[in-house]
């Protein structure tokens, strides 16, 4: 397909396209996965007996494909498409530019081969065996050198601070990768991690609680202050408040990464430091969130009548629920109730559906037109009901799951006068089972609102003529 505006004549929107449209379709195959899962924890029978469908092997699945398909498709996509905008130059290298697109692609593929076979490394976030793990480093070297050297060659003196944002999540996922996937491979699809015993479990929390600290929050605020500013006409609000929390975040979220570990072996001063380093979270966190909210000062009417500033306000909306929950739940002894609990798989999807995925739709619904050389998505009807179908499927989700979670916790509690538990788990799981129904549904509105998006997107990009858009984005503040 030739050149869709005249952008393109000065941008690489190529492989922004390639990128916000492959975002769109593991969106509805992780989702899917997801689906599945949450109705296996439901029906444990619809496994049908099959190893590849059992849920020890679909659930790693599941979470690569929507953070790192689905959510990482949607960063490369956004920070090319911010970069040149911001910096108005062309991507440092259209090769390298297209050989992240189809390494990216080759990994996410490699994945979903592999995870459903049993290959794996049994470690959250790091789970793709050692071959894997080399095409990821090399893939993530290339999206380096495309954005720094992006960054480098800009026509205008200032960098913007999604740029910011972005590259500390490129920096800070390389390190994590590096250190927390090091291991010692015995064969080409076996590998022993390179760390041992209690070693092991602080380098894959320290290490690995970054992929939630910077991949799916440092990235996504990169579009949080590019995309909010443009979708609602206003720039914004506090320029210094974003430096601000660009600087606080990255500096502590780093250290947050033990909370994870309370009442293990790993020693009580790490545990502790933590602890505190995650209740510190809180404060950056919300002044962010109010730096985006207080962006639509002036333009609140739009929440009536525009549905994608209903995506990013209900995201940042998330992003301040979540980010209160983390720090809660990392103080000991609310983590003594809420650890190993179904709350915690309400608070990682509040965080993973009502922020990362909420801010990613709203992102693209706003970026795919304007790619396709459209000024606007094929139907805003359909946006407004996938809005509905994904806020009511994430109060079903998480919801359900907070009482679980509380209930479990309080029920393993409960002990004899001898020690022994007053509830069996069997008991135990039982009584969550209405919940485990009502969180698959939730999942089934999810799913189906991404399904929208897709033929949404489909016929914005391929369904119309375009029009040529001939005015260069400059940036937003």
């Amino acid at each position: 397909m030739k050149s869709l505006n005249t952008q393109s004549t000065v941008y690489n929107d190529k492989v922004v396209r390639q990128f916000a449209i492959m975002s769109v379709i593991w969106g509805v195959v992780g989702m899917l996965v997801g689906v599945i899962c949450a109705a296996q924890l439901t029906w444990p029978e619809l496994n049908l007996g099959i190893a590849w469908l059992s849920y020890g092997r679909l659930r790693p699945l599941h979470t690569n494909a929507v953070i790192f398909a689905f959510g990482g498709s949607a960063l490369f996509a956004t920070a090319y498409y911010i970069v040149q905008r911001t910096c108005q130059v062309r991507l440092f290298s259209d090769k390298l530019a297209a050989f992240t697109f189809w390494g990216w692609q080759a990994v996410i593929v490699a994945a979903a081969i592999t995870l459903p076979l049993g290959l794996n490394s049994s470690k959250e976030y790091a789970e793709l065996e050692w071959p894997i793990d080399v095409l990821i480093t090399l893939v993530w070297l290339a999206f380096a050198v495309v954005f720094f050297g992006t960054v480098g060659t800009r026509r205008v003196r200032h960098i913007y601070v999604a740029n910011w944002f972005y590259g500390a999540y490129i920096i800070a996922i390389a390190l994590l990768h590096v250190v927390n996937n090091a291991e010692l491979p015995v064969g080409w699809f076996k590998s022993y991690s390179a760390y041992a015993g209690v070693q092991d479990a602080m380098v894959q929390w320290w290490y690995g609680h970054n992929a939630v600290g910077f991949f799916l929050t440092a990235g996504f605020l990169g579009m949080m202050y590019y995309y909010i500013p443009k979708q609602a006409g206003r720039p914004v609000y506090s320029y210094r408040l974003s430096i601000v929390h660009f600087w606080a975040l990255i500096f502590t979220y780093m250290w947050a990464g033990p909370h994870h570990l309370h009442y293990t072996a790993l020693p009580d001063w790490t545990q502790s430091l933590g602890m505190a380093f995650s209740v510190i979270l809180w404060v950056p966190s919300w002044g962010g969130m109010i730096n985006g909210i207080m962006t639509l000062s002036g333009a609140w009417n739009k929440l009536v009548t525009d549905p994608i500033i209903r995506f990013l306000f209900v995201a940042l909306s998330f992003y301040g629920m979540s980010t209160f929950e983390g720090p809660m739940m990392a103080i000991k002894e609310v983590n003594a109730l809420s650890h190993y609990t179904e709350w915690t798989v309400g608070h990682v999807h509040s965080g993973a559906l009502g922020w990362v995925a909420m801010i990613t739709i709203g992102s693209i619904y706003h970026m795919l037109p304007r790619l396709y050389g459209k000024t606007e998505m094929h139907s805003t009807r359909l946006i407004f009901i996938h809005f509905w179908l994904a806020t009511i499927g994430i109060v079903l989700y998480v919801t359900s799951m907070w009482v679980a979670g509380i209930m479990e916790g309080l029920l393993w509690r409960e002990t004899y006068p001898d020690g022994t538990l007053t509830y069996t788990f069997v008991e135990i799981l039982s009584k969550k089972y209405i919940f485990f129904f009502v969180r698959f549904l939730g999942g089934c509105f999810f799913l189906s609102g991404v399904c929208l998006m897709a033929y949404n997107c489909w016929k914005t990009a391929f369904g119309a003529k375009s029009q040529p858009v001939t005015t260069l984005e400059a940036q937003p503040a």
